[in-house]
Order: C-alpha cells, then sequence, then structure tokens
C-alpha cells in the first residue's frame, strides 16, 4: 500500500561546486516547514526541463554512506549511483535525512542489536514500535519539480519508491537497477528486502558455501570451492582458482579497478570457430566444468555483442554449484534484442554502449537489462578503461571475459587484461582465429604480449595454459 504524500513548502537556500572521485557535482541545500530536515541534492550537468534524466532518491545512512559498514548497501547504492551519472554527464541524485528507513540513528542501532539477536530488519523495526519503512518522498517530488526535471528513469530496486513518486505526479519512465555486491554481512539484510519487501533484487540462489561473494567464494577462505556436482576437479584447479582470487584482491586494493580474466578455448592451431558467427564447440566436458567454476569465482562475466548474436548464451554457471556472474555486454549500437537469454535471464545484463539512442535504450530496460552509457574509442568502440572504473566504483572486483576475438584482442592489446585461461583441444580446425591482428606492425617477437611464469595442467584430452599479462597499471595506476 503506497503511503500518503504530503505538502510542505521547499526552499533552495544555497548552491555549490563539489568535486568528488567520481567528477563534479552542484550540491543543492534545501529546507521545508514540514519535517524540518536538511534535504541535499547532487546535480551533474543540465538537467533544466529534460527528459529521461538518471535520478536516484536515495535516504541517508551514516553507517553505510560515511564509514562503509557491510550490514547493508547503501553506501555501495550512492557510490554507484554517483558514478553511473559521472558516466552520463547527466544526473541528480536526491539526498533525503530519513536515516533508518525513517527511525531515525539510535533507533536504527537498536535495531542492529536486535538483529543481532536473529531478528530480520523488518521485525527489528517492529519490536522497536516503528513501520517496517517509515519513509516517505514529498521532498524529492519537491525537490525533482524545482530542478524542472520533466521525466526521470530512477535508480532504485524498490517498487515502492517509485509508487510514492509517480502519485506525487512525477513521470518515470524506467527503472534502472543499481545492485550491490552480495555478501556474508549483508546477505541476509537483502534477502529480507526481496522476500519481505518486495525489493526487485537479483540474489545468488544458494546460500551455501559453495556461494561466491564479490568474484570470491564464500567457501574459499576456508578452502572450498564450488565444485561439479558428480566429479571432483583435480587439485591443480583449486590452485588455479586459488592464484585468482588471492591476485583480484591484491589488484583491487591497490587500483579500485576490477583483476580481469581472459577465458577462452581454441583448437591447437588457435581457431575459436569455423568461421565468424558459427560458434563451435570446442572443449570437453571436464573444461568446460572449469569454464563454468572460473564464471563462479568472478563477479562479472563479459562477452562482446558477437557472442551473443551468435550463440545467445545463458552466461551462468550450471555445471557448477555457485553464484551465477553478472552478465556484461559489450555493444556500442545496441542491436542486443529484448529476447536475448541474458537480458530476461535471472540477473538480466547490462548492457555497456556508446548509443544514444533513446527509444533503443527504454526498450532495453523496459526488457530489464541495465544500459551503461560509456565514451567511445577513436574507432567508435566501448572505452574498456572508463568501463573498468565505473565497474570498480560499483565495487566489482573482478571480472571474466570470454570473447569474442575483438573483445579478447581488445583487452590485451590496451593492456587492461591481468591474467589469462586458455584451453587448448587437441583438434585442428583452420577458422576464426582467437586473436586477429593483435600487433600490427611488431616485427621483433619480444614487443608482443606474453605470458609471465605459464603453468600448465591437462584436464581430459586438453590442456590449460594460464599465466599473467603485461597491465597498464604497471606504469601509471589508473585510480581515480
Amino acid at each position: 500500500m503506497l503511503k500518503t504524500l504530503q505538502s510542505g513548502a521547499l526552499e533552495r537556500t544555497v548552491s555549490t561546486r563539489l568535486p568528488t572521485a567520481e567528477g563534479h557535482f552542484q550540491l543543492l541545500h534545501y529546507q521545508n516547514d514540514q519535517d524540518e530536515k536538511e534535504h541535499l541534492a547532487l546535480v551533474m550537468g543540465d538537467v533544466w526541463h529534460q527528459h529521461d534524466v538518471l535520478v536516484r532518491v536515495h535516504s541517508e545512512c551514516f553507517t553505510g554512506d560515511v564509514l562503509g559498514s557491510q550490514r547493508c548497501d547503501c553506501g555501495e547504492q550512492l557510490h554507484a549511483a554517483m558514478a553511473m551519472i559521472a558516466a552520463e554527464g547527466q544526473g541528480v541524485i536526491v539526498y533525503l535525512r530519513q536515516e533508518g528507513r525513517g527511525i531515525g540513528l539510535q533507533k536504527k542501532l537498536q535495531a542492529y542489536n536486535l538483529q543481532d539477536q536473529g531478528h530480520d530488519t523488518v521485525d527489528a523495526n517492529l519490536l522497536l514500535g516503528h513501520q517496517a519503512d517509515e519513509r516517505t518522498y514529498w521532498a524529492a517530488a519537491g525537490i525533482l519539480r524545482d530542478l524542472g526535471i520533466r521525466s526521470l528513469r530512477l535508480l532504485t530496486n524498490n517498487p515502492d519508491k517509485m509508487g510514492q513518486l509517480r502519485e506525487a505526479g512525477l513521470v518515470i519512465t524506467a527503472r534502472v537497477p543499481i545492485e550491490a555486491p552480495v555478501h556474508a554481512e549483508n546477505r541476509a539484510y537483502l534477502m529480507t528486502k526481496v522476500q519481505r519487501m518486495h525489493h526487485l533484487l537479483h540474489l545468488p540462489v544458494n546460500g551455501t558455501a559453495n556461494d561466491v561473494v564479490n568474484g570470491t567464494a564464500n567457501g574459499a577462505a576456508n578452502g572450498a570451492l564450488p565444485q561439479p556436482t558428480d566429479k571432483p576437479l583435480p587439485t591443480a584447479v583449486n590452485d588455479l582458482v586459488h592464484h585468482l582470487q588471492q591476485q583480484a584482491a591484491e589488484f583491487y586494493e591497490k587500483t579500485g579497478l576490477p583483476f580481469v580474466t581472459l577465458s577462452y578455448a581454441q583448437s591447437i592451431d588457435g581457431s575459436m570457430a569455423t568461421a565468424a558467427g558459427q560458434p563451435l564447440a570446442i572443449s570437453g566436458e571436464l573444461s568446460l566444468r572449469l569454464t563454468h567454476l572460473l564464471r563462479a569465482t568472478h563477479a562479472v562475466i563479459l562477452v562482446g555483442i558477437g557472442t551473443v548474436l551468435a550463440d545467445n548464451p545463458r552466461l551462468t554457471t550450471r555445471l557448477v554449484e555457485g553464484f551465477n556472474p553478472q552478465p556484461v555486454i559489450l555493444d556500442s549500437t545496441l542491436r542486443i534484442s529484448a529476447d536475448a537469454r541474458c537480458v530476461s535471464g535471472q540477473r538480466p545484463a547490462w548492457i555497456a554502449t556508446t548509443s544514444h539512442e533513446p527509444g533503443r535504450r527504454r526498450a532495453i530496460e523496459a526488457a530489464g537489462a541495465r544500459v551503461l552509457p560509456l565514451p567511445s574509442t577513436q574507432a567508435g568502440q566501448v572505452d574498456l578503461l572508463a568501463l573498468l572504473k565505473l565497474l570498480g566504483a560499483q565495487g566489482i572486483r573482478s571480472i571474466m571475459v570470454e570473447g569474442g576475438p575483438q573483445v579478447l584482442s581488445s583487452f590485451v592489446r590496451t593492456r587492461l587484461a591481468n591474467c589469462a585461461t586458455i584451453t587448448i583441444a587437441p583438434i585442428f580446425v583452420g577458422g576464426l582465429r582467437t586473436m586477429p591482428k593483435l600487433m600490427h606492425d611488431a616485427a621483433d617477437p619480444s614487443a608482443f604480449p606474453c605470458l609471465r611464469t605459464p603453468r600448465t595442467f591437462s584436464l581430459g584430452d586438453d590442456t590449460i595454459v594460464y599465466g599473467g599479462l603485461p597491465h597498464c597499471s604497471e606504469q601509471t595506476v589508473p585510480r581515480s
């Protein structure tokens, strides 16, 4: 049931320039005679009389926004929203001073203690004599009207928030999901949001030690890894996964960028398909399971639009018990179909694009996907470093890149890949090369990218080769 909206006289009092790690904003202060609280708006770009403005209505969370508490997803959502708005160059974050879903800081801390005693976040509020959610959004509606926004795309997972804002007369053309990483401390809280507050979140379906969180397995820290359900993989696989997890954690801490693993299969003559657009099953059964295990140990799986158009892949971890990674599709011109499996799956894809065609974007977002507008390279492709910075700002620590050939080549050529895990099948194909024209002008073999400390092991009839790659952060750490 929607809450009754009230009206209060909002007055904008002061505006100031606010440079942040995500970009330069204007910070606007509002006072009112309704709740006597100081509400804020963080604005980037010209939003006056604009349509489809990206907007986040964010309720204050001192513990998450300021202290970085992991009991909730608030701070991560706030900074993710700032990064997404910065990527578009335009948008608004309305910051409402209604701590603890409206019950105040003191009561929220008391609710935390009740949660530690076994109550969920809803029951904790009820036991303190409050409603599960006492927030209202009349101030947000007034602020957005003051900014002259004609229609908006709302960054939220909360259908009640959308309902209240629409009831206040705002035109919302799309809901844009904004999901934070799931980990041991916030899992129960997020599950309660889904089950009892009807938030639209896509959470890992397993609650076991085989779940993967932030690109690492919960059980991995204790030596337990997701395994195929019928036959365990050899020790060399565990060693590979542990090595990747350790490297990813160290790299993210150092640079703020996700650790990128290239993972692909090829024939012994270096082909990954017979021809472009014609998928070919190269890997053996055990190697396919390794691929799904690697997916389960990364937070994101990334492919190019060519792979989606050719294979229509699910991009899930069907062959192991584990977490389904977030699919990210490189699609500079928004060619993806709303019917693609990765768009309508359990975790709808994020589409990284340079397209500014609003009608196509609305159609894709209406199907459940999230569109990430990004700068383009001189060749008109998605700027990969800009994408990695955006994902890193949202807490994404590891990415597995599966293809196709142009995407794999781009990550190696720009030195944005950290390592490669390659399955080599003992067959000759003579087809589509894995990395065509990687280095056009190099004549000296030492100029070509080289795997560092390569290791190999056998998996069925296939050979697995993995090792590190030279990364641009070794010259300049691109942390913003």
